[in-house]
């Protein structure tokens, strides 16, 4: 159920997209190589979030099923305009290979996606920051930890045995206002829908990965609120393998049988729970720099395009990307 501000900022996302669809590409064309070399001259946190996002390291050959970037499928859709918002920068007839929607296992070809496992060897998942209308949704909180209500809150789907795992372990603990809005569920698994600032005035909110990564993940952690979940097995453009467990969230076991005791635990330290809230809002900001995120997304792309040689890199902007 969304907003009225949330469906005008739908609209203005189609809008702005549809509006750059029309527009001469070549116009974008042309300002690729100045906005590349506005890109090297940012500073060592860009390039490092470059070379984790895009982990290639040799050169390859694109696949028979790669598509021109002028020709990306799912016209419409949020992935199309996402990734489109950046390859209207190259050559039209530039050859990438890319699985759109929830990745869970990493690709046998080098290519373009939204998320991809953590594990070692992951590297051939090259990560773009996808579908974001749905997943960087980071509105401001401003009722602080200690005035939220003491309890804990989750709303979710129930796509993923670990969710009613968890249903399973809480829902009869008090201080638990958790379940599953779909009428399709198990009466005792139903709970009212509740919107994102209804859920933030709860102390402790519990994230847990549904299909792949958790959607509710960003707007958590840029909130007052303690983000509760297991430790994430997948990762996108948020970089979620890079959270820390009592740094930036507070972990849980995996049968949940240890949330009753970390609720007592920052109830009766609430300046433990305050300084992990800080963490959780500083890694956020890192997203919140739109001219790094944008640089950042021209720098993944140009060098799988150079890996996959297809450009001829421009020898001050690889040494940059290489360091």
């Amino acid at each position: 159920m969304a907003s009225p501000s949330r469906t005008a900022a739908r609209v203005f996302y189609f809008v702005r997209n549809i509006t750059r669809d029309v527009a001469p590409q070549i116009l974008f064309r042309h300002r690729l190589a100045g906005r590349l070399r506005q890109a090297k001259l940012s500073g060592e946190t860009v390039r490092a979030r470059v070379n984790y996002y895009n982990k290639l390291d040799h050169s390859f050959v694109p696949s028979a099923k790669a598509v021109p970037a002028g020709r990306i499928p799912s016209f419409g859709s949020m992935y199309y305009y996402d990734l489109k918002e950046f390859t209207r920068y190259f050559d039209r007839g530039l050859l990438i290979d890319l699985e759109f929607g929830d990745v869970v296992a990493v690709p046998k070809q080098p290519s373009i996606v939204k998320d991809r496992p953590i594990r070692s060897g992951n590297g051939k998942a090259v990560i773009m920051k996808l579908d974001k209308f749905r997943h960087f949704r980071m509105p401001r909180d401003r009722t602080s930890f200690a005035d939220k209500r003491p309890g804990v809150v989750w709303r979710g789907e129930l796509n993923n045995p670990i969710r009613t795992r968890f249903l399973e372990a809480v829902r009869h603990l008090p201080f638990c206002d958790v379940g599953t809005p779909k009428k399709t569920a198990k009466p005792e698994y139903r709970k009212p829908y509740l919107t994102i600032e209804q859920q933030r005035r709860y102390r402790y909110i519990v994230s847990l990965e549904g299909n792949d990564v958790a959607t509710n993940l960003k707007w958590i952690m840029s909130s007052n609120s303690l983000c509760l979940m297991p430790p994430p097995k997948y990762e996108t453009w948020f970089a979620e393998a890079q959270l820390e467990a009592n740094v930036h969230y507070v972990p849980l076991a995996p049968d949940f049988s240890d949330v009753a005791d970390k609720v007592a635990y920052f109830e009766k330290h609430p300046v433990e729970a305050e300084r992990i809230v800080a963490a959780a809002n500083a890694y956020c900001r890192t997203f919140l720099n739109e001219k790094d995120e944008q640089a950042i997304s021209l720098l993944v792309l140009y060098k799988y395009f150079v890996l996959s040689g297809q450009i001829d890199p421009d020898p001050e902007i690889w040494r940059y990307i290489t360091g």
